[in-house]
C-alpha cells in the first residue's frame, strides 16, 4: 500500500469489546468464519435486492457469491464477496466509530455469562475475525464509490485510506476481508476445516460458497526441444565412432557392409528407445474454486423430508444464533394464494426485542426463491417480532417495493395465516410443560400483548397465559385450570396485581378471599394491568380486581350480612370523622369486607387507575402527565370493623370527636393504607415525622421541652377547616 491514509480511534465501546475479543481464552474461535460468512451474505441480498428496481446496479458484477482463499505462504483467509460494498464513510463509521446499540448490550451479556457465540446477534459479529486473526485489512468498491483499504491490528486505531495501487487486486464490486490468521490459529488455512466449518455453521446461506483449493492431476508430458537436440547429438557422434572403427577393421567390402548393417541395426534401435523416453506421466499441482454450499432452498422440502439436524443447521445460518431452536412450523399453503414458510422460536428473547429502533421481525421474505427483504412489517405483528423464518410467495411480484407491500392484500392473507401457525405452534409447545415454561419465561410479555392487541385471537391468547395463584405452589397455571378448580358457586375469577410475587401475596386486599378458600391469581408484570383492560372475561366468567371497589363474595351468608349492616351503622359516626380530618385525600370512608388482619386499606374505583396501575405509569420517564389527573381516582378507605385498634379508635371517637390523639392516630393510619395498598407517600417526610413524634410518645418524651425542633402538626397543616389556633395547639 502507498500513503498512510487517515487514521481514526475506535468509538470506547468498541475498543473495549476489541480488547475483550482480543484477549478472550475462549476456546470456540471457529465462530468468526460464520459471522464474515453471514455479513457477506447480507450485503448480497441487499444488492440483488436494490437491483430488482435497478438492474444497473449489477452492471460492474452479475455474479453473487462468497468466495473464501486460505494463503498457507502468507498466513491469511480470505473472505470475498460480491454484494453491495461499502462506501468510505462506511467503513468508517460501520467498522469502527459509530457505536451500535448491541456493543455495549452483548458486553453485558458475556459479563452476566453468556457464550462469545452470541456475539452474531448483536450486530458486532465483525469484530469476531480477532478471535482468530492479529490484524485485518478490508478492501471494499461500492458502486456509488472508489475502492477503500480499513486496517487494523486491533490497537485501538484503524486507518482507511484510497486504494490507489491495487495491491490486493482491483474490484468491481463487493468486499474482501484479509485476516492475518494468529500462529496458534493455524487451522483455520486448512482445506478440509474449512469445509467442515462451512457444513457446520452456514451451509444454508442463500448464495454459492467457493473455497479455493488445491487440485494435483497426473499428466503425460513430453521433454523440451533442446533435451531431444541434446540426446540426437549423442546419438550422432556414437554413430560416427562406430563408422570410424568398420573403415580401420574392414577388409573388403563385403566386410564394410556387414559392419554397416549391424551399425545401422543397432542405431534404429536405439532412435526408438529415445522417442519413447520423450514422453512420461507427472504430478501436476494446480487450484481451483469448489462450491461448499449445494443444499436448495429448506423450505421448499416436505417437513417429512427435513431431519431435525438440517432445521437446526438452517435456524443457526439464518439467526446468527449460537443455540438450538425451541420450535419449528414448517408449512405450505396452496389454493388461491400460494406460499411456503418455515418459522422458528430462538430459546431466548433477543436483548432489543421492545426497542423502538430495532427491525420490527425477522422473517425473511422471498419471492420465489429470491429474497426482497427481511424487515418487512406487514408480514407480523409487533407481538410476534420474536418469531424467525422464511416466507417465499409465489403471487407477489418479484419488484415489489415497499410502498406497494403495505396495500398488498396477498400480503394480508399471508401474515393471517403466519399468525394462525405461530398460534398452533405455541399450542403443540404448551402440552410440552418443560419446552413450555422455557417459552413463557421469555415471551410472556410478547403473548400479554398480543392479548391487548389482537381481538381476533384474545381467546386463543388468552388460553396460553400462565399466572402463579395463592394456590399453584412454586408452578403456574392456565385460566381453564382455575376455573376447573374453582369453589363450588364461584362465578368469578379473583386476581391482585403487585410489583413482585412476594408483594403480591402479602397484599392485604385477598385477606378474606384466601381465608375463605377462594384461589387468588397473582399478576406480578406490569403488562398484566394492560391485559386486563381488554381481558374482561374468560368463559364467560369475570375477571375482577381485588384491589378496587365493589367486591363481593358469591358464598355470603345471610348471618354475615346482617353481622356486616350492623358494622356499618355502628361505624357510620367513625367513618364520618376520618373522612372529616383526611378531607379531599379520599372520597369516602366505608366497613369494608375483603380485608381480615389489617385495620385499613384504601381501594380505587373499578374504571380508575389500581394503585400497580399508577406506580407503573409514575415510573414512565416519557409518560404524559396530563392524562394522570384523569386516571387517578379518588381513594375510598375501607375500615376492617373487626380489628382491635379500629374498635379502640371507635371508642375514643364516640367519647370525644374532638380528640387531638383521634387524629394523630387518623393520619397515621392513612399513611400506613397508602404503604400497604401499594400507594407512594406525597410526604414522606411528614409521615416520618409523625412517627417520630410517636417513638417520643413511646418514650414518654417530654415534646414540650424541645420547641426549638418546630415539627409540623401530624394532621395536615393545609386541611380547610384548619385554623391558626389549631396549628398553634399542635405545636404546642
Amino acid at each position: 500500500m502507498s500513503g498512510d491514509g487517515e487514521t481514526f480511534a475506535f468509538n470506547a465501546d468498541i475498543q473495549q469489546l476489541m480488547s475483550l475479543i482480543i484477549n478472550t481464552f475462549y476456546s470456540n474461535k471457529e465462530i468468526f468464519l460464520r459471522e464474515l460468512i453471514s455479513n457477506a451474505s447480507d450485503a448480497l441480498d441487499k444488492i440483488r435486492y436494490e437491483s430488482i428496481t435497478d438492474p444497473d446496479r449489477l452492471k460492474d458484477e452479475a455474479h453473487l457469491g462468497i468466495k473464501i482463499i486460505p494463503d498457507k505462504t502468507n498466513s491469511t483467509l480470505t473472505i470475498e464477496d460480491s454484494g453491495i460494498g461499502m462506501t468510505k464513510s462506511d467503513l468508517v463509521n460501520n467498522l469502527g466509530t459509530i457505536a451500535k446499540s448491541g456493543t455495549k448490550a452483548f458486553m453485558e451479556a458475556i459479563s452476566a455469562g453468556g457464550d462469545m457465540s452470541m456475539i452474531g446477534q448483536f450486530g458486532v459479529g465483525f469484530y469476531s475475525a480477532y478471535l482468530a486473526s492479529e490484524k485485518v485489512v478490508v478492501i471494499s468498491k461500492s458502486p456509488d464509490d472508489e475502492q477503500h483499504i480499513w486496517e487494523s491490528n486491533a490497537g485501538g486505531v484503524f486507518t482507511v485510506k484510497k486504494d490507489t495501487d491495487m495491491a490486493w487486486g482491483e474490484i468491481k464490486r463487493g468486499t474482501k476481508i484479509i485476516c492475518y490468521i494468529k500462529e496458534d490459529q493455524t487451522e483455520y488455512l486448512e482445506e478440509r476445516r474449512l469445509k467442515d466449518l462451512v457444513k457446520k455453521h452456514s451451509e444454508f446461506i442463500g448464495f454459492p460458497i467457493e473455497l479455493y483449493v488445491e487440485e494435483t492431476n497426473e499428466k503425460e508430458v513430453t521433454d523440451s526441444e533442446e533435451e531431444a537436440e541434446e540426446k540426437e547429438e549423442g546419438e550422432d557422434g556414437e554413430k560416427d565412432k562406430k563408422e570410424e572403427k568398420t573403415e580401420k577393421k574392414g577388409e573388403g567390402e563385403e566386410g564394410e557392409e556387414k559392419e554397416k548393417k549391424e551399425g545401422d541395426e543397432d542405431d534404429d534401435t536405439k532412435i526408438e528407445e529415445i522417442k519413447e523416453k520423450k514422453t512420461k506421466k507427472v504430478k501436476e499441482v494446480g487450484h481451483k474454486f469448489t462450491t461448499l454450499n449445494q443444499s436448495k432452498p429448506l423450505w421448499m422440502s416436505k417437513p417429512e423430508e427435513v431431519t431435525s439436524e438440517e432445521y437446526a443447521a438452517f435456524y443457526k445460518s439464518m439467526s446468527s444464533d449460537w443455540e438450538d431452536h425451541l420450535a419449528v412450523k414448517h408449512f405450505s399453503v396452496e389454493g388461491q394464494l400460494e406460499f411456503r414458510s418455515m418459522l422458528f422460536l430462538a430459546r431466548r428473547a433477543p436483548f432489543d426485542m421492545f426497542e423502538s429502533k430495532k427491525k420490527k421481525n425477522n422473517i425473511r421474505l422471498y419471492v420465489r426463491r429470491v429474497f426482497i427483504m427481511d424487515d418487512c412489517e406487514e408480514l407480523m405483528p409487533e407481538w410476534l417480532s420474536f418469531v424467525k423464518g422464511v416466507v417465499d410467495s409465489e403471487d407477489l411480484p418479484l419488484n415489489i417495493s415497499r410502498e406497494t407491500l403495505q396495500q398488498n392484500k396477498i400480503l394480508r392473507v399471508i401474515k393471517k395465516n403466519l399468525v394462525k401457525k405461530c398460534l398452533e405452534m405455541f399450542a403443540e409447545l404448551a402440552e410440552k410443560k418443560d419446552d413450555y415454561s422455557k417459552f413463557y419465561e421469555q415471551y410472556a410479555k410478547n403473548l400479554k400483548l398480543g392479548v391487548y392487541e389482537d381481538s381476533t385471537n384474545r381467546k386463543k391468547l388468552a388460553d396460553l397465559i400462565r399466572y402463579n395463584t395463592s394456590k399453584s405452589g412454586d408452578g403456574q397455571i392456565s385460566f381453564q385450570e382455575y376455573i376447573d378448580r374453582m369453589k363450588e358457586g364461584q362465578k368469578n375469577i379473583y386476581f391482585v396485581a403487585g410489583e413482585s410475587l412476594s408483594h403480591a401475596k402479602s397484599s392485604p386486599f385477598t385477606e378474606k378471599l384466601i381465608k375463605k378458600g377462594y384461589e387468588v391469581i397473582y399478576m406480578t408484570d406490569p403488562m398484566d394491568e394492560y391485559l386486563v383492560q381488554q381481558l374482561k372475561e374468560y368463559e364467560e366468567h369475570k375477571l375482577i380486581n381485588c384491589s378496587k371497589e365493589g367486591l363481593s363474595f358469591d358464598d355470603e351468608e345471610e348471618e354475615d350480612k346482617k353481622k356486616f349492616e350492623e358494622q356499618k351503622a355502628s361505624f357510620e359516626p367513625l367513618c364520618g370523622v376520618i373522612k372529616e380530618v383526611l378531607g379531599d385525600k379520599v372520597e369516602k370512608v366505608i366497613v369494608g369486607q375483603r380485608i381480615a388482619n389489617t385495620p385499613c386499606i384504601l381501594v380505587t374505583s373499578e374504571h380508575g387507575w389500581s394503585a400497580n396501575m399508577e406506580r407503573i405509569m409514575k415510573s414512565q420517564a416519557l409518560r404524559d402527565s396530563s392524562m394522570t389527573s384523569y386516571m387517578v381516582s379518588k381513594k375510598t378507605m375501607e375500615l376492617n370493623a373487626d380489628h382491635p385498634i379500629m374498635k379502640e379508635l371507635k371508642n375514643k371517637a364516640d367519647v370525644d370527636k374532638t380528640d387531638k390523639t383521634v387524629k394523630d392516630l387518623v393520619w397515621l393510619m392513612f399513611d400506613a393504607a397508602l404503604l400497604s395498598s401499594g400507594f407512594s407517600l406525597d410526604e414522606p417526610t411528614l409521615f416520618a415525622d409523625r412517627i417520630h413524634r410517636m417513638i417520643k410518645l413511646g418514650l414518654s418524651i417530654d415534646d414540650t421541652e424541645e420547641v426549638e425542633d418546630d415539627l409540623p402538626p401530624l394532621e395536615q397543616v393545609d386541611a380547610a377547616d384548619e385554623t391558626e389556633m389549631s396549628k398553634m395547639e399542635e405545636v404546642d
